[in-house]
C-alpha cells in the first residue's frame, strides 16, 4: 500500500487516524493560514486543508496525502489559535453559555486525484464563571487549539452538547475521511487500505 501521510501537526489527528488503524507518518505542511478577505469559514478551511495536502504531496508524489484544518466561528468571526493566554481566556469568554461553529475540512490526494469536503458541527458551551475560565486556560489546552479549547480533554467537561460529527470537533472527521478516500480510488476495509484498480 501507499504511504500515508498526515500533513498536519495535530496530535489529535494522529491519535485518530492511529484510532482507525492507519499507520502514517507526520510531515506538517508550513502554510500561510490567514483567513482571506471575505472569505467564508467553510471556503477557508477547505482551502486551508487543500493547501497542506499540496504543499506536502509536492515532495512526496506516490504518498497518499491528507490534509486537514479546523476553523471555529462564532457571531461570524473565526477564532484561530491563542496568541497568548490573555488571547485565549478571551475566546472562552467568548464563547461561554453560548453556541458556536466547527468546521474541519479534510482533503486527501493521492497522485492525480484529490478530494475534499468539510463537516460542520454545532457546538454549546456551558456557562463559566470567570474562575473556571482562568483555571481552564491555566492547564495549557487551549494554548494550540482553534477556538481555545479542547473537546477530548478538560474542555470535554465545558461543552453540553454539539450537533453533528464528535470526530469533526477533535479535528478530523472519519466519515467523511472514508468517504474522501473511495472518492480518490482507495477503499478504507477496518484497518485495512485498498487501491481499487
Amino acid at each position: 500500500m501507499t504511504a500515508i501521510i498526515l500533513a498536519s501537526q495535530s496530535p489529535r489527528r494522529r491519535d485518530l487516524l492511529n484510532l482507525i488503524g492507519l499507520a502514517h507518518t507526520v510531515r506538517p505542511a508550513d502554510i500561510d493560514e490567514t483567513v482571506l478577505p471575505g472569505e467564508t469559514p467553510l471556503a477557508c478551511a477547505e482551502r486551508l486543508a487543500q493547501a497542506k495536502a499540496r504543499r506536502i504531496a509536492a515532495d512526496a508524489p506516490e504518498a497518499l496525502v491528507i490534509g486537514a484544518d479546523t476553523v471555529v466561528v462564532i457571531d461570524d468571526r473565526v477564532l484561530g489559535k491563542p496568541q497568548d493566554r490573555d488571547d485565549a481566556r478571551a475566546m472562552v469568554r467568548s464563547l461561554a453559555g453560548r453556541a458556536h461553529t466547527v468546521f474541519t475540512a479534510v482533503c486527501v490526494l493521492r497522485g492525480a486525484y484529490i478530494a475534499s469536503g468539510t463537516e460542520a458541527v454545532r457546538v454549546q458551551v456551558r456557562a463559566l464563571t470567570d474562575a473556571e475560565v482562568d483555571a481552564y486556560v491555566a492547564t495549557g489546552e487551549p494554548m494550540d487549539k482553534a477556538g481555545a479549547y479542547g473537546i477530548q480533554g478538560f474542555g470535554a467537561t465545558i461543552v453540553e452538547r454539539i450537533d453533528g460529527d464528535f470526530f469533526a470537533v477533535m479535528g478530523l472527521p472519519l466519515v467523511l475521511l472514508t468517504r474522501l478516500l473511495a472518492d480518490v480510488g482507495v477503499r478504507y476495509d477496518f484497518g485495512r487500505l485498498t487501491i481499487d484498480p
